[in-house]
């Protein structure tokens, strides 16, 4: 006989068990030969060494899935405890469940390809117009490692171009003056991560928002860092972002570079980053078009019309 204690770490235990612990007596009842008891966040199983190296086994997939998916459903229950998993087969291209329990996945062949090359590469440059989906996805893969453990943080960053990253002259704290600039930022997270947790990670830095400048002399270790609207960096602020990349880190860099707001457009780091970099190894460069908008129709109508009137 041997005793096994599992954590069940950031669960939301009725999610987990079910309501009055029906989850938890459908787990019971597949392991009739062991005595299992749930105290709080710890799960105990007591009985024979191969049955309880069996419910380990399929505790810690359960986890695995909770921590991406945010939920568990009857069937993926059984399935796990059966040893079928077909429903987890079928979602096995979702990047995670959305806080409403939707499942966020890539909508466009790009957005697939951000999926996969970020597994295999550190750093990647998504760039494309308006409405493809960059950020949300870019987001979106991150939320996931976080929440499979792959790093401990998230840093996202924008520069704050309007204000010219000189934000001295606005009104009220320096959050008041900043959030203005990365509110896309926080609109994504809040549908991936409910309110209280995302809240929770905000106060003790698991995730973190702040402007470009912010970023000098820090080395970003363990984390997914993304920088959105990099089209609106100069090469030096560019530079300075890449070269904080530590260890066990991924970088992913968003832009349009037909969305430059800079006074000199031909100064944008983003178009010498994209010269300088694309072939480098361990780097990948993904360049969205019109055609994976993933907005209102008409945002791809709208793109269309005005790439028009420009040529």
């Amino acid at each position: 006989m041997i005793e096994k204690l599992i954590y069940l770490e950031s669960i939301d235990l009725i999610e987990f068990f079910g309501v009055n612990n029906s989850k938890l007596e459908i787990i019971k009842n597949r392991f009739p030969k062991l005595r299992i008891v749930a105290r709080g966040n710890w799960l105990k199983a007591i009985g024979d060494a191969e049955e309880v190296a069996d419910f380990e086994d399929k505790m810690n997939f359960l986890l695995e899935a909770y921590a991406k998916y945010n939920v568990i459903s009857d069937k993926v229950l059984m399935e796990t405890l059966t040893g079928t998993n077909q429903e987890m087969m079928a979602l096995q291209d979702c990047v995670l469940f959305g806080v409403n329990g939707k499942a966020i996945k890539p909508r466009s062949e790009n957005q697939t390809k951000m999926v996969k090359a970020i597994d295999k590469n550190d750093m990647l440059f998504a760039i494309g117009p308006a409405g493809s989906g960059k950020t949300y996805m870019a987001i979106a893969i991150a939320v996931s490692a976080l929440k499979s453990k792959q790093v401990r943080r998230i840093i996202l960053s924008r520069p704050a171009v309007e204000a010219g990253e000189k934000l001295g002259f606005l009104p009220g704290d320096m959050k008041e003056k900043i959030d203005p600039y990365l509110q896309p930022l926080y609109d994504a997270l809040q549908d991936m991560i409910p309110s209280a947790k995302l809240k929770e990670y905000m106060e003790n830095g698991t995730i973190q928002i702040a402007p470009l400048a912010f970023m000098r002399g820090r080395t970003l270790n363990d984390a997914v860092v993304i920088l959105d609207e990099a089209q609106n960096t100069t090469s030096n602020q560019l530079k300075m972002f890449l070269t904080r990349m530590g260890a066990q880190a991924k970088f992913i860099i968003t832009g349009d570079v037909t969305q430059i707001d800079l006074p000199n457009p031909k100064s944008s780091g983003l178009l010498q980053a994209i010269r300088i970099l694309n072939k480098v190894k361990g780097i990948s460069l993904i360049e969205f078009g019109v055609k994976d908008i993933v907005r209102h129709h008409l945002v791809q109508s709208i793109v269309e019309a005005y790439d028009k009137d420009s040529h």
